[in-house]
Order: structure tokens, then C-alpha cells, then sequence
């Protein structure tokens, strides 16, 4: 490429600003971090995608058995009003694609900010009678929610950058993907085991610490 000019416009000024900064206003630098920084979300999605499904396949299998097949409905369950309403949007757009709400639809539609909810603290009393039962440690001991909540944040947060495109390069990437594999060895040691045969993280984060800004690194763990 000639010139940086057109790729910065299809970029957008303000979106190519963060790289640029982050380069010391060397722009070949910038887009090579948000090349690297293209790479890493792609090889992230493989193990955000599993977590997402085990989390959401795990909490409905155990919620089935304790309740029933459409526990999300029964007035008792969902608290407060934002995942009724994300419930209830699931449903219509289901419906408005011209389906069945059927209970695994359902499932499938409701979005991971809705998953992790079940985790918030207005949950710690279903939690202890139920939803406890997601997932145990490789020793077999047991969790507390707060060991899923407060990682379950932090992935999230990547998982939304990473949706909308925005950078993640200013966090400790290596240690988060670690979080994602330990989440979900604790929900499925089999989808723990094909992530681990899948992901390509560990050969795209590079072995040397990531420089942003002079002196500012984002250290491999």
C-alpha cells in the first residue's frame, strides 16, 4: 500500500486515533497493532463461542431438571425486570421469523449478558439451591457463584469489544483466555478438551510483551 490515507478513512479517524497512540504516531506500528489486534479477536471467538454455549446449555439442563423444560417462564425464576424483557424479546423475534418459541429456541436466542446475569448476587439463594450444580472444580470440589460472576464480567466485557469491533489489546489477553478455559472446564471437561484442540490463541498472542505507548506494556502471562 502507497499510502496509509484510504485504510485510515475506512477505519475511521477516531477508531484509528487509539492505534495510532498507542504507536507513538507511527503509523506503519498502528496498523500492525490493529492487525494483531484483528488476529487475536478472530482466535478468541473459538473459546467465547464455546464457553457461551456450554454456560447456556448447562444452566438450562440444570434449571430442566429442577423445574422444567421452560423454568425461565415460571414467575418465581428471572428477577428483576431486565431479563423478562430480554426474555420477552427472544420470544418475538422467534416468533416473527415464523417458529415455534420451543424451549431449545429460546435457549439459543437469549443473549450471554442474560447467562451471566444468573450469576449476579440477587441469585446467591437459587444459586445455593440449584444453580450450583452448573459445574465443579477438576478436584470435584465445589464453587461458589462468585467464582463465575466475577470472571464471567471481565469475559464478557471482551466478548462485547470484541463484537463490536474495538480494540482489547490493552489487556492482559493471555490471562483472560485462561480464565475462559478454566470457566469452562468447570461447566464440561469434554468442551474444555475441544477448545483446547481448536483455539489458535496461543499461537497468535505473541511470545514478547505487547508494546502500547512508550514504555506501556501488556505483559504475557
Amino acid at each position: 500500500m502507497n499510502s496509509y490515507e484510504e485504510l485510515e478513512k475506512a477505519l475511521s479517524l477516531e477508531r484509528f486515533a487509539r492505534y495510532l497512540d498507542w504507536a507513538g504516531g507511527d503509523r506503519e506500528r498502528a496498523i500492525e497493532l490493529y492487525s494483531l489486534n484483528t488476529a487475536l479477536s478472530e482466535a478468541l471467538y473459538t473459546p467465547l463461542q464455546m464457553l457461551e454455549v456450554a454456560l447456556r446449555n448447562r444452566i438450562h439442563a440444570v434449571m430442566a431438571e429442577a423445574v422444567n423444560e421452560s423454568w425461565f417462564q415460571e414467575e418465581t425464576v428471572l428477577l428483576g425486570q431486565w431479563q423478562p424483557e430480554q426474555l420477552a424479546k427472544a420470544i418475538k423475534d422467534i416468533e416473527q421469523s415464523g417458529k415455534d418459541p420451543t424451549p431449545g429456541r429460546i435457549v439459543a436466542a437469549l443473549t450471554f449478558g442474560f447467562w451471566t446475569s444468573m450469576f449476579g448476587k440477587d441469585y446467591e439463594t437459587l444459586w445455593q439451591q440449584t444453580l450450583h450444580k452448573v459445574g465443579r472444580r477438576g478436584d470435584g470440589k465445589g464453587l461458589r457463584r462468585k467464582d463465575f460472576s466475577g470472571p464471567l464480567a471481565q469475559i464478557r466485557s471482551l466478548r462485547n469489544r470484541i463484537a463490536h469491533h474495538e480494540p482489547i489489546l490493552m489487556w492482559d489477553l493471555g490471562k483472560r483466555y485462561l480464565s475462559i478455559l478454566e470457566l469452562t472446564g468447570w461447566l464440561s471437561p469434554p468442551a474444555l478438551a475441544w477448545c483446547q484442540a481448536h483455539s489458535r490463541f496461543e499461537q497468535v498472542y505473541p511470545v514478547e510483551p505487547i508494546v502500547l505507548e512508550a514504555g506501556v506494556e501488556v505483559k504475557v502471562e
